[in-house]
C-alpha cells in the first residue's frame, strides 16, 4: 500500500514539474502542439501590442491576446508560389491587364500588365521627391520582379513578390491556411519577448535581418551583404524559430488598416474585417490593409519600420517589388489546453 502511495505521489510529482516546464517555457510547451510541415506551433497568449516610441499609428500600447495558431517559418517563396501556379494555372493581379471599371482615365496601351518596382536615383543625384523612387513597369510581376527582363532563376528560395492581396489569399485557400492578423504577426514577430524594440532585442544589427544601410535611397553599403531580396532563412531565427520577421520583404495581413489599434485593446484574436472600416489619412476612402515587418529598402533615415510594432497600409489591388506573404494555421484549444490555462491561472 505504502509502495503505491509512493508511486502515485512521485508520478504527480512529475506531472506538476512538467506543467510548469510548460508555463515558464512557452517553446517547450508549443513543441507539443501539431503543425503542418515547414510552420512553428505558437502558444497563445496576451501581449503588449504597440509602441510609443516611434509612429503615430502605432500606438498606443495595448494588452491583446492570441490564441494558439501554426506560421509559416519563412515568407512563401517563389518556388512555392511557382508550384501553387503549375498546379492551378493562377494568374497573379500583376499579369492580367488593368481593368476599365478600376482604372477609367487610361488609355488602352497603359492597361498593359505591370506592378510597381523600386528604382533607386541615378547616380549623383542628391535630392528626390518622396516615393518617386517607384515606377509602375510594364511587364513587371512574381517571376519578373524588377520588369520584363528580369528573372527569378537562381532566387528560387528567395520571397516571392509583386503579389497583390488577392494573389496572397488565393494561395493561401489552396494551401489550406490563411493571411495572420495583425495581432498574430506581430506577437510571433516579437518571438516571446517583451518590451523589446526589435525581433532579438533593444539594439539594431546590420546582421540580424536584411535592411538598408546607408542613406535611402541614394545608397545602399550592403553591410548586411544583400542588395535586394534574400533567400529565406539567411538571418537568425526569432525566439519562436521564425526567419525574417523582420526586414526582406513586408507580409500582407488580413486587417484592414487603421490610423492605430485602440480598437483592439482587451480582446481577444482582434480583427478589422470590414474593408468600410479602414482609414488612412493620407488617402480618405481608399481602403488598405495592414502590412508588416519592413523590408530590404527600410533604413535609419526613412521608414525604420523593421520592428515587430511597426505597420503600414498598402492597397489590396497593387504589388510591389518588396512585398510577399506567410501563412498560419488556427490550432483548436484541446481539453489539455484548457486545463493548462487553468494551471496557470491557480499558480
Amino acid at each position: 500500500m505504502i509502495a503505491n502511495f509512493k508511486l502515485i505521489l512521485i508520478a504527480a510529482i512529475a506531472l506538476l514539474v512538467f506543467t510548469i516546464s510548460w508555463i515558464f517555457n512557452p517553446q517547450a510547451f508549443a513543441e507539443t502542439l501539431t503543425c503542418p510541415e515547414n510552420m512553428a506551433a505558437i502558444e497563445g497568449g496576451t501581449f503588449r501590442m504597440g509602441s510609443d516610441e516611434f509612429y503615430k499609428e502605432e500606438k498606443s500600447v495595448n494588452q491583446v491576446t492570441v490564441t494558439n495558431f501554426c506560421i509559416d517559418r519563412h515568407e512563401v517563396t517563389n518556388a512555392q508560389f511557382a508550384q501553387f501556379v503549375l498546379e492551378t494555372g493562377y494568374k497573379t493581379v500583376a499579369e492580367r491587364p488593368l481593368s476599365v471599371e478600376e482604372f477609367p482615365t487610361l488609355k488602352p496601351k497603359e492597361r498593359q500588365p505591370g506592378s510597381l518596382v523600386f528604382i533607386p536615383p541615378e547616380a549623383g543625384i542628391t535630392e528626390v521627391e518622396p516615393l518617386s523612387w517607384w515606377h509602375w513597369v510594364q511587364g513587371a510581376d512574381w517571376q519578373h520582379p524588377q520588369g520584363p527582363n528580369s528573372s527569378i532563376v537562381g532566387k528560387e528560395n528567395h520571397p516571392v513578390v509583386q503579389i497583390a492581396f488577392e494573389d496572397a489569399e488565393s494561395y493561401a485557400k489552396w494551401a489550406g491556411k490563411s493571411l495572420p492578423s495583425e495581432a498574430q504577426w506581430e506577437y510571433a514577430a516579437r518571438g516571446g519577448l517583451s518590451k523589446m524594440t526589435y525581433s532579438w532585442g533593444n539594439q539594431y544589427s546590420a546582421k540580424k535581418a536584411n535592411t538598408w544601410q546607408g542613406a535611402f535611397p541614394f545608397f545602399n553599403t550592403e553591410e548586411d551583404g544583400f542588395l535586394g531580396t534574400a533567400k529565406v532563412g539567411s538571418f537568425p531565427a526569432n525566439g519562436y524559430g521564425l526567419y525574417d520577421m523582420t526586414g526582406n520583404v513586408w507580409e500582407w495581413t488580413k486587417d484592414w488598416y487603421q490610423v492605430s489599434h485602440e480598437n483592439k485593446s482587451g480582446k481577444t484574436d482582434p480583427l478589422v474585417e470590414n474593408p468600410s472600416d479602414s482609414l488612412d489619412p493620407r488617402e480618405p476612402g481608399v481602403a488598405k490593409h495592414v502590412i508588416k515587418g519592413g523590408s530590404y529598402l527600410c533604413a535609419k533615415n526613412y521608414c525604420s519600420r523593421y520592428r515587430p510594432a511597426a505597420r503600414e497600409a498598402e492597397e489590396p489591388n497593387t504589388g510591389t517589388s518588396h512585398i510577399g506573404f506567410r501563412l498560419v494555421k488556427n490550432i483548436p484549444v484541446s481539453t489539455s489546453q484548457k486545463s493548462l490555462g487553468e494551471v496557470q491561472q491557480n499558480l
